[in-house]
């Protein structure tokens, strides 16, 4: 894959990591002052993740139809459009018509998850690390301003304490649409000459293959399990007696966490390989619950939620490693739909779940919840390990 191409989708990356900052600052709590029953606060949140997973196999599909380009412009209109109408039903005071809004923010989602897998396909097996890893830096800049972006503006028009902010959601997905449209240009797959002597094989034989089912179990896990103890955040704190500022800062330093490692996963993978990559991201976001359980400080707050997004990170870039390099390039489109809409279904989920259980439960318990999770992600990984120390050199 170009250079060019790279750069474009890491700058999209970063709109739309700005972009859904700004949903998962507010939205929680935009719910929370919207719903008609408090308990559905978190509905609008899970819905982005819901309208994510139905959406995910489509966009797979038809980009493998009609390019990657338009998907993405798509995408980036749609979730423009989203942010309009999230304004609208805030000011009207219309909790449904919220969700609609989120909706479309989820099709973006769908969309744009696609940007790290459009960069690995351009490149050779050794790379595809690195590229993933590149494309994720472009949520660096938008993981530092992207909370402040969404807690600066949220009162920018008037009759509203939230609005602003989804304002601002519709300027970034027109940037994006704007920059894809001028800068992007579809490539045909790393070594799709290959593609007439390797015919694409049944798709559960795809599936069986331990590599794609340690990435199938990686990337579904670190994502639920991210979301799950990132969208009960803001409303814990605020049970907490936490400020609206303050719960936006650790969302904040949260969102460094994810994007920022991307600096020196795609490096870390290419020096250690994936599975040790992997292991510390299980690890780190196991780390989560134990400073949920031994820390009420702020401090305690802000180094759960570091920890929570530098697992996923690496989680994400290894298992998204280990799916490029499962399926064939006549398979792309069947094998990455299948990832996608798994991990978004458990990931819309586990958002949904999150509100209901804090609710009925506590903070350390949904913490506690995460462990036996990330136990059967590290099961999948040794696995895949015994496996490959198993075949001959």
């Amino acid at each position: 894959m170009s250079s060019r191409n790279v750069r474009i989708l890491a700058v999209c990356q970063a709109l739309y990591t700005s972009a859904l900052a700004a949903d998962l600052t507010l939205t929680g709590l935009v719910g929370y002052q919207l719903a008609p029953n408090k308990a559905m606060a978190t509905v609008p949140f899970s819905i982005i993740t819901l309208a994510a997973a139905l959406t995910t196999i489509f966009a797979s599909l038809w980009m493998q139809r009609v390019g990657r380009k338009h998907g993405f412009m798509l995408g980036a209109l749609v979730g423009a459009a989203g942010g309009g109408v999230s304004v609208y039903a805030i000011l009207h005071a219309d909790f449904w018509l919220f969700c609609v809004g989120t909706a479309s923010v989820g099709i973006y989602q769908a969309f744009a998850q696609y940007y790290r897998l459009a960069a690995a396909d351009g490149v050779g097996p050794q790379d595809k690390g690195r590229a993933i890893a590149t494309v994720l830096t472009g949520g660096v800049i938008a993981a530092v301003c992207g909370p402040a972006l969404a807690n600066w503006s949220k009162g920018l028009l008037p009759g509203s304490a939230f609005a602003g902010a989804y304002a601002v959601v519709t300027i970034l997905g027109l940037i994006a649409t704007a920059v894809l449209g001028v800068g992007y240009r579809n490539e045909a797959p790393h070594s799709v000459a290959n593609v007439a002597a390797e015919p694409a094989r049944p798709l559960r034989a795809i599936v069986r293959q331990p590599r794609y089912q340690a990435a199938l179990a990686t990337n579904i896990i670190g994502y639920a399990v991210m979301m799950f103890l990132m969208t009960a955040t803001p409303l814990a704190m605020m049970c907490a007696h936490r400020t609206v500022d303050e719960g936006a800062g650790v969302i904040q330093w949260h969102l460094v966490g994810m994007y920022a490692p991307a600096l020196v996963s795609g490096w870390l993978i290419r020096k250690l390989g994936v599975t040790p990559v992997v292991m510390t991201g299980i690890a780190l976001s196991a780390c989560t619950g134990v400073l949920a359980i031994y820390g009420s400080s702020l401090v305690s707050w802000y180094l759960a939620l570091l920890c929570l997004g530098v697992g996923w990170n690496f989680m994400f870039v290894g298992g998204s490693t280990w799916l490029t390099q499962s399926y064939r390039p006549s398979e792309r489109g069947r094998a990455q739909a299948l990832s996608e809409f798994s991990t978004f279904a458990a990931t819309a989920l586990a958002s949904l779940l999150s509100g209901q259980l804090l609710a009925h439960t506590s903070w350390i318990t949904i913490n506690l919840l995460t462990w036996p999770l990330l136990g059967v992600a590290l099961l999948f990984n040794l696995r895949l390990l015994t496996v490959r120390a198993a075949q001959p050199a």
